[in-house]
């Protein structure tokens, strides 16, 4: 064994904001949880990151709210305006969301949120265990294994938290990621370096625009302003191997307005994130080994919901061992398929959801002006698009809210 040489209920596989979300809930339910990280530290990698009520209010539950909302910034609205006239096409007032939903929706660097998971396992006795890269999981008496070149780590529950390329998810599917063609640079920069910019630092402001959107964001109470920039790549149309290069970021908003051409000398010129999600599943969980995050459903980024429902995952299952634990001890296989009834039903909506979104946000000529009149006509307390999302995080099939109706007009399907 790897681990700090005692017993545990659970091994996670992964310390990520999704494995550390599971853990510090396990944990915060009475069960020794051991994490296992292939990097020689636990961190994260990016830039910024949206998280909504349904996931400040989880935080909340936690504890974790008042740390969280000291390290990141409550915005005001968020702003979609047409990236080629810049043109504001509608408004989402986050302080009548907080009224709504009771609780904030609140941006915050990738970095902080996963800080304060990992202190709070910490503070919780967590067993973290780094240099351990899993190859194999494998089923066992009550239980299931996490395999590496160290050794064999057991738990009742091996939950994998592996990511987009999961060595677990090929139990259950053997799909394949699967690529949008988009790409995304990121960049955040102290504030001096946009101040003499047309930002809106109160503000959460999506430019959309034909085949490319730019997010803009204050971070960290508005010392950094983090900018992301997202685009369609024609080498990767093309099948070319190298795309996504920083002379198709220059290409690719070149008729866009003035106020996007100035922030894109800021962006992060050394390294891009290719997007890819992967094709929704109804089972994440075989016999003890279950999927949770991006193992489970990885998503386009267009409805800021990758991080917020790796945290429901984890409140989700938390809550039904909790509900399933008697005198002898846990009902894992219960609480197993309470989890896996509910979680891929909401995960699968959101996942369409998001690729409806992207190509919504990216429309050109005729397409583009029917967008942008039907986001003009919308009025700022229209919850249509949200409620869904925002509200309390289902537990059970029937918690589920209804969906809305597409931007085509057409019921979003579960």
């Amino acid at each position: 064994m790897v681990g700090h040489g005692r017993d545990v209920d659970v091994v996670v596989v992964g310390g990520g904001i999704g494995g550390l979300a599971n853990a510090l809930a396990l944990t915060l339910k009475g069960l020794r949880v051991r994490v296992l990280e292939q990097a020689h530290e636990f961190g994260e990698v990016g830039a910024g990151l949206q998280i909504a009520p349904n996931c400040t209010r989880i935080l909340d539950r936690w504890g974790l709210l008042d740390e969280v909302t000291s390290l990141g910034v409550l915005p005001e609205s968020i702003v979609m305006r047409d990236a080629i006239d810049g043109e504001v096409l509608t408004r989402l007032d986050l302080r009548d969301v907080e009224r709504r939903y009771g609780f904030p929706y609140m941006v915050i660097h990738r970095s902080d949120l996963h800080g304060t998971l990992l202190r709070a396992c910490r503070g919780a006795g967590v067993d973290l265990v780094n240099d351990v890269a899993v190859t194999g999981y494998e089923q066992a008496a009550d239980g299931a294994v996490a395999v590496h070149a160290g050794g064999r780590e057991r738990g009742a529950v091996v939950m994998a938290a592996d990511g987009l390329r999961s060595v677990a998810r090929r139990l259950l599917s053997d799909d394949e990621p699967v690529s949008s063609a988009y790409v995304a640079y990121r960049g955040a920069v102290p504030f001096e370096q946009v101040a003499r910019l047309d930002v809106q630092p109160k503000d959460v402001v999506v430019h959309v625009g034909p085949r490319c959107h730019f997010v803009q964001y204050a971070l960290r109470h508005g010392e950094m302003f983090n900018q992301v920039a997202v685009f369609e790549s024609p080498k990767a149309l093309a099948g070319e191997e190298e795309w996504g290069t920083p002379d198709e970021l220059d290409a690719a908003f070149t008729a866009t307005s003035e106020q996007v051409r100035a922030g894109l000398p800021l962006m992060w010129r050394d390294r891009w994130w290719r997007m890819f999600d992967r094709d929704p599943i109804d089972d994440w969980v075989r016999g003890r080994i279950a999927l949770t995050g991006d193992a489970a459903h990885p998503p386009l980024q267009y409805l800021a919901q990758g991080a917020v429902m790796a945290i429901e995952d984890a409140w989700v299952l938390s809550e039904h061992v909790a509900r399933l634990t008697g005198a002898a001890g846990v009902d894992w296989d219960g609480a197993l398929a309470a989890y896996n009834a509910v979680r891929p039903l909401h995960c699968r909506r959101v996942l369409t959801t998001a690729r409806a979104w992207g190509k919504l946000w990216h429309h050109d000529g005729e397409k583009r002006e029917w967008r942008n009149a039907v986001l003009r006509a919308r009025d700022v307390h229209d919850y249509t698009y949200v409620d869904w999302l925002f509200g309390p995080t289902a537990l059970t099939p029937g918690e589920l809210p209804p969906m809305f109706s597409g931007y085509d007009g057409e019921p979003v399907l579960a």
